[in-house]
Parts: structure tokens; C-alpha cells; sequence
């Protein structure tokens, strides 16, 4: 799972904090009820002396407890019904949970006994995968919902058709089936969109994912990297990058290109592909540009990992400012 080991620990802790709070609004309720309600306290002193006489009996022992005037059912519907009549709800008395349905434990246990995390184990892990992805704006829009073909028509439109499908079929297949895709051609025709679109849907699955504009990337490593006292950030930095299940860069080519860039760039491509962890890159450079900017390992690379999508067609950003 994409959580680091702080990173859960962090949400086990706040299991543990709920549960000690909800623990004292429920001992908050007894001593409320018992004060208002002496004879709740009658009756469950009774349900406890009936509880140990069950149990003594399951296993073979005498209980000093045998006079019981109640069952555990009536005890209960009697409780109901007092707590009723004050105007307090029927579970009043009952534990409290944020969550019942994993008892604020964050983990479900199936009736073969296999254990699973609770919807709301799953809801806090993809708020942090939301937070440390860096993507949160940049999916907000960017999404299959939103998805329209009423700006492309002829060569464009099928072109768009079939990268649609392509990133359909690469988050379909994401959980068993290493891909790569490099998005590439003219500006504004959905490049960037495709990556937030496929990022979206992975991160709903539970999948790490990070997303950096070319130039952010390549700043960042630069400042890490010239920065001797940045070298365990700058290590962490790299563990992310290599190891997170999808890398998406977007825009390269906007960066200023050098030594530097290049040779950070063909390390990330290599040791992504090395992992067995997939990298989408968008780009407006063509496919000869790509070669001439970057080194032959970099080209090299790519046409070996990668599966080429060419999209074309009006800029839909000025289109839709203009309209």
C-alpha cells in the first residue's frame, strides 16, 4: 500500500483517540443516567450478576449469584423503556462509535474471520494519498465525468477517441499490467486532462500517485540536490519519485533543459521502469524534438517503455475562454 509506516501509524493513533473519546461521552452517559435514573444502576447491577451466573455455568462452576427475577431480555426491554420514558434515546446506555460498523477499530472482520480495513480506514488513507499526490487542484476539473468531444471533429476527434481509450484501458489494467504512456502533440488538446483523468481514477482506487509540472521537478531536484544540508530530504525526495505506482510529469519541455535535467530525467524513466512502476508524461515537443533535446539514453528509453499518443486539434482552453 502506498501509506508510509508514520503515515499509518498516524491513523491508528487517531483510531485510538476516538475511541478513548467516545469511551468517555459513554461513561459521560452512564453516570448521567445513573444519577437522574437510580433504578437503570438497580438493573444493570442485576444484568451483571446474571451475566456472571451464565458464565460460571458454561464453565461448570457454581455462581453465588442464583436468584435472578429477570432475563437478559427483559432486563433490556425494561432499560429501553425507563430511558424512553425520561426522554432519552433507547441506546443511551450503549457503547459509542463514530463508526459501528468497524467499532471505531478501523479493520472489519469477515465471517471467516479474514480482516479488512473499514470504509472509514479507506477514507482517511485516500485523504493523505490526495494531500501528498499534489494533484488536488489539478483533478478537480481534470476527470472522465467532464470529459467532451464537441471541439474535435475528423482526425482529431478519432485521435482524442483513442487516447480516451487508451487511458481507459491503462487504469483498467493498472493493478497487473506495467504501462507507460507519453501524451504528445500541439497545446490544449487534452494532454494534461487525460493525465488528471487517469490520476483521479487511480487515486480512487487507493493507488500513490504524484504529479509535478516539468519545471517544478526538475527545480526541486536542483535545490535538493545543491543543498548539502538537504541530502536526507533530497533522499526521500528520490524514493518517492522512483517508487510512488504512478509518476505523472506534465509539460516537459517548459523546463530549461541541460546536463542536469537530462541526466535526472533518464535516472527517474530508468528506475521507475526498473520498479516496474508507471510514469505518464505529457508533452508539446514532437517525437524529433524529444530526440534532439534530450540524450539518446533519454530517446532510447521512451520509444522502448513507452506507448506513444499523439492528440491534436484546436487549443479547448482558448476555445472555452473565448466563449
Amino acid at each position: 500500500m502506498a501509506l508510509s509506516n508514520s503515515q499509518y501509524e498516524s491513523i491508528i493513533r487517531t483510531y485510538e483517540r476516538t475511541r478513548d473519546e467516545n469511551h468517555q461521552i459513554y461513561e459521560e452517559h452512564v453516570k448521567e443516567a445513573y444519577e437522574k435514573l437510580p433504578e437503570l444502576a438497580k438493573l444493570d447491577e442485576e444484568r451483571g450478576r446474571l451475566m456472571e451466573s451464565r458464565l460460571s455455568a458454561l464453565f461448570g462452576e457454581k455462581s453465588e449469584h442464583t436468584d435472578h427475577i429477570m432475563t437478559l431480555e427483559e432486563i433490556a426491554l425494561k432499560r429501553k423503556m425507563i430511558l424512553t420514558a425520561a426522554g432519552y434515546p433507547m441506546d443511551y446506555l450503549s457503547p459509542v462509535y463514530t463508526c459501528p460498523d468497524c467499532q471505531d477499530t478501523g479493520y472489519i472482520t469477515d465471517s471467516e474471520g479474514i480482516k479488512s480495513k473499514c470504509h472509514c480506514f479507506r477514507k482517511q488513507e485516500m485523504a493523505i494519498l490526495y494531500e501528498q499526490s499534489n494533484i488536488q487542484d489539478f483533478i478537480e476539473q481534470n476527470n472522465f465525468s467532464t470529459l467532451s468531444y464537441e471541439y474535435c471533429e475528423g482526425e482529431d476527434l478519432e485521435r482524442l477517441r483513442g487516447a480516451v481509450k487508451i487511458s481507459l484501458d491503462f487504469v483498467k489494467s493498472f493493478q497487473n499490467d506495467y504501462r507507460n504512456i507519453i501524451f504528445f502533440g500541439t497545446v490544449g488538446t487534452g494532454k494534461s486532462f487525460l493525465s488528471g483523468c487517469i490520476a483521479r481514477e487511480l487515486l480512487n482506487m487507493g493507488h500513490s500517485v504524484i504529479y509535478f509540472s516539468a519545471i517544478n521537478l526538475f527545480d526541486t531536484l536542483a535545490r535538493y540536490s545543491f543543498d548539502a544540508k538537504a541530502k536526507e530530504t533530497l533522499y526521500n525526495f528520490y524514493k518517492d519519485l522512483y517508487n510512488y505506482d504512478l509518476v505523472i510529469i506534465d509539460d516537459l519541455g517548459t523546463e530549461v533543459t541541460n546536463s542536469f535535467v537530462t541526466s535526472q530525467l533518464f535516472s527517474c524513466l530508468n528506475e521507475r521502469h526498473l520498479n516496474k512502476k508507471a510514469t505518464i508524461i505529457s508533452t508539446n515537443l514532437n517525437l524529433s524534438e524529444i530526440r534532439d533535446r534530450y540524450s539518446d539514453r533519454v530517446f532510447s528509453r521512451l520509444t522502448s517503455s513507452y506507448e506513444f499518443c499523439k492528440l491534436s486539434g484546436p487549443d479547448v482552453r482558448m476555445i472555452k475562454k473565448v466563449n
